[in-house]
């Protein structure tokens, strides 16, 4: 039986581990043995931050919904309540833009909600 070496694999392995690192700074775009920590470390972040991005544009919104809120003399939490209770299906997102973009609008909610 004839001997494999397994070069080619070898290579290809590095050649895709750097293909994925490039962009990086220093000896981590051109290292193997600075490469592949760098690149299973950026994945770990990247995934735990994919879930941190939902609650920090949810903190966002709620800054945003509180702000608008204020000029009509309530808190959040009570427009929220009071959202809630006339049944107005608008999530929390789409309150913050109308309070940010649209303030006529966002006062006919507040409105309507109480």
């Amino acid at each position: 039986m004839p001997r494999v070496k397994r070069g080619t694999q070898h290579v290809k392995r590095r050649k895709n581990l750097l293909k994925k690192v490039k962009g990086m700074m220093w000896k981590r775009k051109s290292s193997i043995k600075l490469a592949r920590p760098a690149f299973l470390k950026a994945g770990v972040n990247a995934y735990r931050d994919r879930r941190n991005k939902k609650r920090a544009f949810r903190r966002l919104f709620q800054v945003r919904i509180n702000a608008g809120v204020r000029t009509f003399d309530l808190s959040y939490s009570k427009f929220m309540d009071m959202v809630k209770k006339a049944n107005i299906a608008l999530d929390r997102k789409i309150l913050s833009t109308l309070a940010k973009d649209h303030p006529s609008v966002f006062a006919k909610v507040v409105e309507k909600a109480k």
